[in-house]
Formats: C-alpha cells, sequence, structure tokens
C-alpha cells in the first residue's frame, strides 16, 4: 500500500473517530451533584444515543466503505433536519459536517481502492 492508500484509508477513519469523540464530549453535562446516579446515567445513555450510532457506522464502514460512507451520509442528512442545521440553526453543522465528510472519504476510499485492484 503506497502512502497515498494509507492517507485514503485512514483519514475517514481518524475524522470519524474525532466526530464520535467531539460527540461524546456534550454528554459531560449529564453529571450533576444533585441528581440520583440512575438518573445520571439515564441521562448519560440518551446524549449518547447518536454517539452509538455513529459507532456502528464506523464498524460497518471499516469492513464496507461504500456502505459505511452512504450510512454517515445519511446521518448526516438526518441529523441536518432534526437540528434545523438550514432553517436558523447553523451552529450544529460544526457538530455534524465531519459525517458527511467522512462519509464522502469512505466512498472515495471504497471507489479508489476498486479503481487499482482493477489496475493490477
Amino acid at each position: 500500500m503506497i502512502m497515498k492508500d494509507k492517507f485514503l484509508y485512514w483519514t475517514p477513519r481518524i475524522l470519524a473517530i474525532l466526530g464520535i469523540l467531539f460527540m461524546l464530549l456534550f454528554s459531560l453535562d449529564c453529571f450533576n451533584p444533585d441528581e440520583t446516579l440512575k438518573n445520571q446515567l439515564v441521562c448519560l445513555f440518551m446524549h449518547n444515543i447518536p454517539a452509538f450510532v455513529c459507532i456502528a457506522a464506523l464498524l460497518i464502514a471499516w469492513r464496507w466503505e461504500l456502505i459505511g460512507g452512504i450510512i454517515f451520509i445519511v446521518f448526516f442528512i438526518a441529523a441536518a433536519i432534526f437540528s434545523r442545521s438550514f432553517a436558523g440553526n447553523p451552529a450544529s453543522l460544526v457538530v455534524i459536517i465531519p459525517f458527511l465528510v467522512t462519509g464522502a472519504l469512505f466512498i472515495f476510499s471504497d471507489r479508489e481502492s476498486k479503481r487499482a485492484l482493477k489496475e493490477k
């Protein structure tokens, strides 16, 4: 695998991991000394559901790049609609744009790897 192929292979994976870690940071507001441990754990679980979905998408994309790329793009569209990103909440794009880029990079990586196999 040449350097260009390694870069194209690892970039979407690292970007997805960083995006997921960034999403996980938002769940830290669940820890409140006035709440019970049970309520804090429920809050933590609820806040991390999107991150769990992204982790599942990353696991799929790691094996099947095209399918994973499509899942990441669908996740971006769903998150944009849910957070009304294009109707008055453009700040939410900071959180979800990495998943659009990740999906596109997974799809591009899949196309390039198939093209490289045909050339051999």
